[in-house]
Protein backbone atom coordinates (compact mmCIF):
# COMPACT_ATOMS: atom_id res chain seq x y z
CA UNK A 1 0.00 0.00 0.00
CA UNK A 2 2.70 2.42 0.71
CA UNK A 3 4.57 1.69 -2.29
CA UNK A 4 1.17 2.57 -4.49
CA UNK A 5 1.27 5.53 -2.82
CA UNK A 6 4.72 6.92 -3.14
CA UNK A 7 3.81 6.22 -7.07
CA UNK A 8 1.12 8.08 -7.18
CA UNK A 9 3.14 11.02 -5.35
CA UNK A 10 5.81 10.49 -7.94
CA UNK A 11 3.35 10.92 -10.68
CA UNK A 12 1.81 13.78 -9.48
CA UNK A 13 5.19 15.35 -8.85
CA UNK A 14 6.09 15.21 -12.36
CA UNK A 15 2.35 16.50 -13.64
CA UNK A 16 1.65 19.33 -10.98
CA UNK A 17 4.50 21.92 -12.27
CA UNK A 18 3.02 24.66 -14.60
CA UNK A 19 4.34 26.18 -17.95
CA UNK A 20 7.04 29.22 -16.84
CA UNK A 21 5.17 31.36 -19.29
CA UNK A 22 2.09 30.54 -19.87
CA UNK A 23 1.28 28.91 -16.01
CA UNK A 24 -0.33 25.85 -18.14
CA UNK A 25 -0.46 22.82 -16.39
CA UNK A 26 2.53 20.50 -18.03
CA UNK A 27 1.52 17.08 -18.79
CA UNK A 28 2.87 16.19 -21.69
CA UNK A 29 7.08 14.65 -21.54
CA UNK A 30 9.30 15.93 -24.47
CA UNK A 31 12.37 13.43 -23.11
CA UNK A 32 13.70 11.87 -19.87
CA UNK A 33 17.35 12.09 -19.62
CA UNK A 34 17.18 10.39 -15.96
CA UNK A 35 19.40 12.01 -12.80
CA UNK A 36 22.32 14.02 -13.46
CA UNK A 37 24.12 16.74 -11.61
CA UNK A 38 24.44 20.22 -12.02
CA UNK A 39 26.62 20.68 -15.57
CA UNK A 40 29.23 22.88 -14.91
CA UNK A 41 29.61 21.43 -10.61
CA UNK A 42 32.88 20.82 -11.56
CA UNK A 43 34.92 18.95 -8.58
CA UNK A 44 38.78 19.08 -6.90
CA UNK A 45 40.00 16.24 -5.60
CA UNK A 46 39.11 16.99 -2.44
CA UNK A 47 35.47 16.45 -3.45
CA UNK A 48 35.18 13.14 -5.54
CA UNK A 49 34.57 11.10 -2.64
CA UNK A 50 31.59 13.32 -1.16
CA UNK A 51 28.54 13.18 -1.73
CA UNK A 52 27.00 14.60 -4.92
CA UNK A 53 23.52 15.99 -6.02
CA UNK A 54 21.81 14.91 -8.71
CA UNK A 55 18.29 15.95 -10.12
CA UNK A 56 16.13 14.89 -12.73
CA UNK A 57 16.41 16.03 -16.41
CA UNK A 58 12.72 14.86 -17.08
CA UNK A 59 11.80 17.71 -19.59
CA UNK A 60 8.55 18.75 -20.44
CA UNK A 61 5.80 20.59 -23.06
CA UNK A 62 3.50 23.00 -22.60
CA UNK A 63 0.63 21.68 -24.87
CA UNK A 64 -0.74 25.35 -25.17
CA UNK A 65 2.31 27.77 -26.24
CA UNK A 66 4.68 24.75 -26.90
CA UNK A 67 7.36 25.87 -24.39
CA UNK A 68 9.89 22.64 -24.14
CA UNK A 69 10.98 23.39 -20.11
CA UNK A 70 12.86 21.60 -17.54
CA UNK A 71 11.65 22.23 -14.05
CA UNK A 72 14.16 24.70 -11.99
CA UNK A 73 15.61 22.28 -9.11
CA UNK A 74 17.94 24.74 -8.01
CA UNK A 75 18.53 28.57 -7.71
CA UNK A 76 19.83 30.78 -10.43
CA UNK A 77 21.87 31.93 -7.24
CA UNK A 78 23.20 28.73 -6.93
CA UNK A 79 24.34 27.77 -10.59
CA UNK A 80 25.72 31.01 -11.72
CA UNK A 81 26.92 33.29 -8.68
CA UNK A 82 30.46 31.38 -9.20
CA UNK A 83 30.40 30.04 -12.90
CA UNK A 84 33.13 27.98 -14.62
CA UNK A 85 32.25 28.80 -18.34
CA UNK A 86 34.51 31.90 -19.63
CA UNK A 87 33.50 32.50 -23.44
CA UNK A 88 36.69 33.69 -24.47
CA UNK A 89 38.42 30.24 -24.85
CA UNK A 90 36.62 30.00 -27.51
CA UNK A 91 38.26 31.57 -31.19
CA UNK A 92 35.78 30.86 -33.28
CA UNK A 93 33.02 32.23 -30.58
CA UNK A 94 35.41 35.55 -30.26
CA UNK A 95 34.77 36.19 -33.81
CA UNK A 96 31.27 35.79 -33.79
CA UNK A 97 31.06 38.66 -31.06
CA UNK A 98 33.37 40.60 -33.47
CA UNK A 99 31.24 40.78 -36.18
CA UNK A 100 28.12 40.65 -34.70
CA UNK A 101 29.38 44.44 -33.19
CA UNK A 102 30.32 45.37 -36.97
CA UNK A 103 26.73 44.13 -37.90
CA UNK A 104 25.08 45.79 -35.39
CA UNK A 105 27.23 49.75 -36.13
CA UNK A 106 26.05 49.19 -39.98
CA UNK A 107 22.80 48.02 -39.84
CA UNK A 108 21.34 50.42 -36.93
CA UNK A 109 24.30 53.29 -36.76
CA UNK A 110 25.05 52.64 -32.74
CA UNK A 111 27.85 55.59 -32.30
CA UNK A 112 29.39 57.44 -29.27
CA UNK A 113 25.78 58.59 -28.39
CA UNK A 114 24.13 55.16 -28.49
CA UNK A 115 23.84 53.24 -24.97
CA UNK A 116 24.13 49.09 -25.77
CA UNK A 117 23.65 46.93 -22.83
CA UNK A 118 24.52 42.80 -22.79
CA UNK A 119 22.59 40.43 -19.68
CA UNK A 120 24.27 37.98 -18.90
CA UNK A 121 27.76 39.82 -20.40
CA UNK A 122 30.20 36.88 -19.30
CA UNK A 123 33.57 38.13 -19.43
CA UNK A 124 33.77 40.62 -21.70
CA UNK A 125 34.05 38.43 -24.85
CA UNK A 126 31.56 40.34 -26.75
CA UNK A 127 31.46 44.02 -25.22
CA UNK A 128 34.98 44.66 -25.35
CA UNK A 129 34.68 45.36 -29.50
CA UNK A 130 32.21 47.87 -28.91
CA UNK A 131 34.42 49.24 -26.28
CA UNK A 132 36.94 49.65 -29.22
CA UNK A 133 34.61 51.42 -31.31
CA UNK A 134 34.22 54.13 -28.59
CA UNK A 135 30.27 53.26 -27.88
CA UNK A 136 29.46 53.40 -24.15
CA UNK A 137 28.02 49.81 -23.00
CA UNK A 138 26.90 48.19 -19.90
CA UNK A 139 27.46 43.98 -18.83
CA UNK A 140 25.28 42.51 -16.04
CA UNK A 141 26.61 39.05 -15.11
CA UNK A 142 25.42 37.58 -12.26
CA UNK A 143 28.92 35.62 -11.97
CA UNK A 144 31.46 37.55 -9.89
CA UNK A 145 33.97 35.24 -11.07
CA UNK A 146 33.82 36.20 -14.48
CA UNK A 147 32.46 39.78 -14.54
CA UNK A 148 36.07 40.85 -12.37
CA UNK A 149 37.23 39.39 -16.07
CA UNK A 150 35.38 41.60 -17.95
CA UNK A 151 36.01 44.44 -16.21
CA UNK A 152 39.76 44.13 -16.33
CA UNK A 153 39.46 43.93 -20.15
CA UNK A 154 37.63 47.40 -19.52
CA UNK A 155 34.12 46.63 -19.58
CA UNK A 156 31.84 48.40 -16.84
CA UNK A 157 30.04 45.52 -15.87
CA UNK A 158 27.16 45.28 -13.22
CA UNK A 159 27.00 42.23 -10.88
CA UNK A 160 23.46 41.13 -10.41
CA UNK A 161 20.79 38.90 -12.34
CA UNK A 162 18.62 40.85 -14.88
CA UNK A 163 15.08 41.45 -14.45
CA UNK A 164 12.84 44.05 -13.68
CA UNK A 165 14.44 45.15 -10.65
CA UNK A 166 17.64 45.60 -12.17
CA UNK A 167 16.15 47.17 -15.03
CA UNK A 168 13.94 50.00 -13.35
CA UNK A 169 17.37 50.21 -11.24
CA UNK A 170 19.19 51.62 -14.49
CA UNK A 171 16.23 53.42 -16.07
CA UNK A 172 16.72 55.54 -12.33
CA UNK A 173 20.18 56.09 -13.37
CA UNK A 174 19.55 57.42 -16.81
CA UNK A 175 20.80 53.90 -18.88
CA UNK A 176 18.02 53.12 -21.15
CA UNK A 177 19.47 51.44 -24.01
CA UNK A 178 19.36 51.78 -27.75
CA UNK A 179 20.42 48.16 -28.03
CA UNK A 180 20.06 45.02 -25.36
CA UNK A 181 21.32 41.82 -26.32
CA UNK A 182 21.92 38.65 -24.57
CA UNK A 183 23.78 35.56 -26.07
CA UNK A 184 22.67 31.99 -24.60
CA UNK A 185 21.11 33.41 -21.66
CA UNK A 186 17.56 33.11 -22.64
CA UNK A 187 17.32 29.85 -22.18
CA UNK A 188 19.20 29.90 -18.85
CA UNK A 189 16.50 32.47 -17.36
CA UNK A 190 13.50 30.28 -15.38
CA UNK A 191 11.33 33.41 -14.36
CA UNK A 192 11.18 33.67 -18.48
CA UNK A 193 8.55 36.68 -17.73
CA UNK A 194 10.88 38.72 -15.50
CA UNK A 195 13.68 38.84 -18.03
CA UNK A 196 11.53 39.88 -20.96
CA UNK A 197 9.43 42.20 -19.14
CA UNK A 198 12.76 43.84 -17.85
CA UNK A 199 13.77 44.43 -21.14
CA UNK A 200 10.90 45.87 -21.81
CA UNK A 201 11.13 48.57 -19.28
CA UNK A 202 15.25 49.43 -20.23
CA UNK A 203 14.86 49.24 -23.72
CA UNK A 204 14.68 53.23 -25.57
CA UNK A 205 11.53 53.81 -27.98
CA UNK A 206 12.96 52.93 -31.10
CA UNK A 207 15.87 50.75 -29.66
CA UNK A 208 16.72 47.19 -30.30
CA UNK A 209 16.87 43.62 -28.39
CA UNK A 210 18.77 40.82 -29.98
CA UNK A 211 18.46 37.44 -28.35
CA UNK A 212 20.72 34.44 -29.26
CA UNK A 213 19.40 31.03 -28.67
CA UNK A 214 19.91 27.51 -30.07
CA UNK A 215 16.94 26.80 -32.06
CA UNK A 216 14.40 23.22 -30.58
CA UNK A 217 14.13 23.11 -34.78
CA UNK A 218 17.99 21.84 -34.75
CA UNK A 219 18.35 20.45 -31.16
CA UNK A 220 15.72 17.88 -32.85
CA UNK A 221 16.75 17.10 -35.91
CA UNK A 222 20.13 16.23 -34.76
CA UNK A 223 19.59 14.86 -31.69
CA UNK A 224 21.41 17.60 -29.60
CA UNK A 225 19.70 16.01 -26.31
CA UNK A 226 23.05 17.22 -24.64
CA UNK A 227 22.38 21.08 -25.05
CA UNK A 228 19.49 20.12 -22.46
CA UNK A 229 21.37 20.28 -18.56
CA UNK A 230 20.01 21.82 -15.70
CA UNK A 231 21.23 25.34 -16.18
CA UNK A 232 19.16 25.57 -19.28
CA UNK A 233 15.26 25.87 -18.08
CA UNK A 234 13.91 26.30 -21.26
CA UNK A 235 14.66 25.02 -25.19
CA UNK A 236 12.47 27.64 -28.40
CA UNK A 237 11.29 27.69 -31.29
CA UNK A 238 10.43 30.92 -33.17
CA UNK A 239 7.17 30.35 -32.65
CA UNK A 240 7.21 29.99 -29.19
CA UNK A 241 9.85 32.54 -28.93
CA UNK A 242 7.00 35.15 -30.77
CA UNK A 243 4.53 34.89 -27.92
CA UNK A 244 6.84 34.92 -25.00
CA UNK A 245 7.93 38.65 -26.29
CA UNK A 246 4.18 39.51 -27.51
CA UNK A 247 2.84 38.44 -24.37
CA UNK A 248 5.31 41.83 -22.79
CA UNK A 249 4.67 44.49 -25.62
CA UNK A 250 7.41 43.46 -27.77
CA UNK A 251 7.30 42.25 -31.28
CA UNK A 252 9.92 39.97 -33.12
CA UNK A 253 10.51 41.96 -36.59
CA UNK A 254 13.11 39.56 -37.65
CA UNK A 255 15.35 36.49 -37.40
CA UNK A 256 19.07 35.34 -38.62
CA UNK A 257 19.49 31.38 -38.60
CA UNK A 258 23.13 30.94 -37.22
CA UNK A 259 25.59 27.86 -37.17
CA UNK A 260 26.56 28.39 -33.94
CA UNK A 261 25.77 26.43 -31.32
CA UNK A 262 24.49 23.22 -33.87
CA UNK A 263 21.60 25.79 -34.82
CA UNK A 264 20.64 29.27 -33.53
CA UNK A 265 18.68 32.08 -34.00
CA UNK A 266 19.04 35.51 -33.28
CA UNK A 267 16.11 37.32 -33.25
CA UNK A 268 15.65 41.30 -33.33
CA UNK A 269 12.99 42.81 -31.24
CA UNK A 270 11.19 46.12 -30.80
CA UNK A 271 8.43 47.71 -29.23
CA UNK A 272 5.09 46.63 -30.45
CA UNK A 273 4.43 50.37 -30.80
CA UNK A 274 7.29 51.22 -32.72
CA UNK A 275 6.41 50.98 -36.51
CA UNK A 276 9.81 52.15 -38.30
CA UNK A 277 10.96 48.21 -38.28
CA UNK A 278 8.41 45.89 -40.06
CA UNK A 279 8.51 42.06 -40.08
CA UNK A 280 11.03 40.86 -42.49
CA UNK A 281 10.50 37.97 -44.75
CA UNK A 282 13.03 35.62 -43.00
CA UNK A 283 10.88 35.83 -39.40
CA UNK A 284 7.59 35.11 -41.91
CA UNK A 285 9.51 32.55 -43.98
CA UNK A 286 10.50 30.80 -40.27
CA UNK A 287 7.42 31.30 -39.03
CA UNK A 288 5.79 29.16 -42.14
CA UNK A 289 8.70 26.25 -42.14
CA UNK A 290 8.38 25.88 -38.37
CA UNK A 291 4.33 25.46 -38.79
CA UNK A 292 4.70 23.24 -41.60
CA UNK A 293 7.17 21.01 -39.60
CA UNK A 294 4.49 20.24 -36.72
CA UNK A 295 5.91 22.69 -34.28
CA UNK A 296 2.74 23.54 -33.62
CA UNK A 297 1.15 19.82 -32.86
CA UNK A 298 2.20 17.83 -30.23
CA UNK A 299 2.88 14.62 -31.45
CA UNK A 300 6.37 16.06 -32.60
CA UNK A 301 7.18 16.76 -29.87
CA UNK A 302 6.71 12.99 -28.22
CA UNK A 303 8.74 11.23 -30.57
CA UNK A 304 12.00 13.03 -29.38
CA UNK A 305 12.19 10.49 -26.06
CA UNK A 306 13.31 7.43 -27.99
CA UNK A 307 15.37 9.45 -30.80
CA UNK A 308 17.33 10.36 -28.20
CA UNK A 309 17.60 6.35 -27.05
CA UNK A 310 18.62 5.27 -29.90
CA UNK A 311 21.49 7.81 -30.15
CA UNK A 312 22.77 6.88 -26.97
CA UNK A 313 22.75 2.88 -27.74
CA UNK A 314 25.01 3.94 -30.83
CA UNK A 315 27.31 5.77 -28.82
CA UNK A 316 28.15 2.84 -26.18
CA UNK A 317 27.93 0.41 -29.45
CA UNK A 318 30.93 2.30 -30.60
CA UNK A 319 32.83 2.64 -27.11
CA UNK A 320 32.70 -1.31 -26.51
CA UNK A 321 33.81 -2.11 -30.01
CA UNK A 322 36.48 0.28 -29.40
CA UNK A 323 37.93 -0.84 -25.71
CA UNK A 324 37.45 -4.79 -26.49
CA UNK A 325 39.63 -3.58 -29.56
CA UNK A 326 42.22 -2.78 -26.72
CA UNK A 327 42.17 1.41 -28.21
CA UNK A 328 42.39 3.98 -26.44
CA UNK A 329 40.10 6.84 -25.86
CA UNK A 330 40.34 10.57 -24.63
CA UNK A 331 37.74 13.41 -24.48
CA UNK A 332 37.95 16.79 -25.80
CA UNK A 333 36.64 19.47 -23.84
CA UNK A 334 34.56 19.87 -20.72
CA UNK A 335 31.77 21.34 -21.70
CA UNK A 336 28.16 20.88 -19.89
CA UNK A 337 26.78 19.17 -22.76
CA UNK A 338 29.10 16.72 -22.93
CA UNK A 339 28.39 16.06 -18.87
CA UNK A 340 24.37 15.61 -19.88
CA UNK A 341 26.07 13.25 -22.85
CA UNK A 342 28.41 11.10 -20.59
CA UNK A 343 26.22 10.46 -17.14
CA UNK A 344 23.12 10.17 -19.76
CA UNK A 345 24.61 7.03 -21.28
CA UNK A 346 27.03 6.27 -18.33
CA UNK A 347 30.35 6.29 -19.73
CA UNK A 348 33.22 7.15 -17.06
CA UNK A 349 36.83 6.58 -16.98
CA UNK A 350 36.17 2.60 -18.24
CA UNK A 351 35.61 4.26 -21.47
CA UNK A 352 37.40 7.49 -21.56
CA UNK A 353 40.71 7.80 -19.53
CA UNK A 354 40.47 11.65 -18.91
CA UNK A 355 39.21 14.68 -21.47
CA UNK A 356 41.09 17.83 -21.90
CA UNK A 357 40.31 21.43 -21.96
CA UNK A 358 41.94 24.85 -22.68
CA UNK A 359 40.41 26.59 -19.95
CA UNK A 360 42.59 26.56 -16.82
CA UNK A 361 39.53 26.96 -14.37
CA UNK A 362 38.45 23.34 -14.87
CA UNK A 363 41.85 21.77 -15.44
CA UNK A 364 43.01 19.89 -12.52
CA UNK A 365 39.27 18.79 -11.58
CA UNK A 366 37.07 16.23 -12.62
CA UNK A 367 33.71 16.14 -14.33
CA UNK A 368 30.61 16.47 -12.45
CA UNK A 369 28.81 12.49 -11.54
CA UNK A 370 31.34 10.70 -14.12
CA UNK A 371 34.67 11.90 -12.27
CA UNK A 372 36.36 11.70 -15.57
CA UNK A 373 39.95 13.79 -14.86
CA UNK A 374 40.43 17.09 -16.97
CA UNK A 375 43.75 17.58 -18.28
CA UNK A 376 45.54 20.22 -19.80
CA UNK A 377 45.28 19.44 -24.06
CA UNK A 378 49.19 18.92 -24.07
CA UNK A 379 47.88 15.59 -22.15
CA UNK A 380 46.83 14.30 -25.74
CA UNK A 381 49.81 14.48 -26.53
CA UNK A 382 52.21 12.90 -24.17
CA UNK A 383 49.25 9.75 -24.08
CA UNK A 384 48.58 9.61 -27.97
CA UNK A 385 45.13 7.82 -27.59
CA UNK A 386 43.73 5.97 -30.58
CA UNK A 387 40.46 8.36 -30.65
CA UNK A 388 39.78 11.66 -29.13
CA UNK A 389 36.03 12.19 -28.48
CA UNK A 390 34.82 15.61 -29.24
CA UNK A 391 32.72 16.36 -26.36
CA UNK A 392 32.00 20.39 -27.25
CA UNK A 393 31.19 18.87 -30.98
CA UNK A 394 29.53 22.80 -32.39
CA UNK A 395 33.65 23.45 -32.31
CA UNK A 396 34.74 20.57 -33.76
CA UNK A 397 36.45 22.36 -36.54
CA UNK A 398 38.14 24.83 -34.51
CA UNK A 399 39.31 21.44 -32.32
CA UNK A 400 40.50 19.48 -35.05
CA UNK A 401 42.44 22.24 -36.74
CA UNK A 402 44.06 22.73 -33.41
CA UNK A 403 44.70 19.39 -32.42
CA UNK A 404 46.28 18.22 -36.53
CA UNK A 405 49.11 16.49 -34.47
CA UNK A 406 46.59 13.87 -33.71
CA UNK A 407 47.15 12.24 -37.41
CA UNK A 408 50.53 11.80 -36.99
CA UNK A 409 50.28 8.64 -34.42
CA UNK A 410 47.23 7.62 -36.40
CA UNK A 411 44.90 8.83 -33.87
CA UNK A 412 41.33 9.50 -35.20
CA UNK A 413 38.43 12.27 -33.99
CA UNK A 414 35.42 10.99 -32.75
CA UNK A 415 31.64 13.19 -32.73
CA UNK A 416 28.99 11.99 -30.73
CA UNK A 417 26.35 14.41 -31.77
CA UNK A 418 23.66 13.99 -34.37
CA UNK A 419 25.52 9.88 -34.29
CA UNK A 420 28.81 8.84 -33.88
CA UNK A 421 31.10 9.85 -36.83
CA UNK A 422 35.18 8.53 -37.02
CA UNK A 423 37.20 11.42 -38.26
CA UNK A 424 40.44 10.35 -39.47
Amino acid sequence: MVQTTNQANNKLQLTNSSCRFCDNPLSHTFVDLGMSPLCESYLSLEQINQEEPFYPLHVHVCDRCYLVQLESYVSPEHIFTEYAYFSSYADTWLQHAKDYTELMVERFGFNEQSHVVEVASNDGYLLQYFVEKNIPCLGVEPAANVAKVAVEKGVSTLVEFFGVKCAKKLIKKGKQANLILGNNVLAQVPDLNDFVAGMKILLAPEGVITIEFPHLMCLMAENQFDTIYHEHFSYFSFITAQKIFAGHGLTLFDVEELSTHGGSLRIYARHEEDESKPMSDRAIALITREEEAGFKEMQSYVNFDEQVKETKRKLLEFLITAKRGGKTIAGYGAPGKGNTLLNYCGIRTDFIDYTVDRNPYKQGKFLPGTHIPIYHPDKIMETKPDYVLILPWNFKDEIIKQMAAVKEWGGKFVVPIPEVTVID
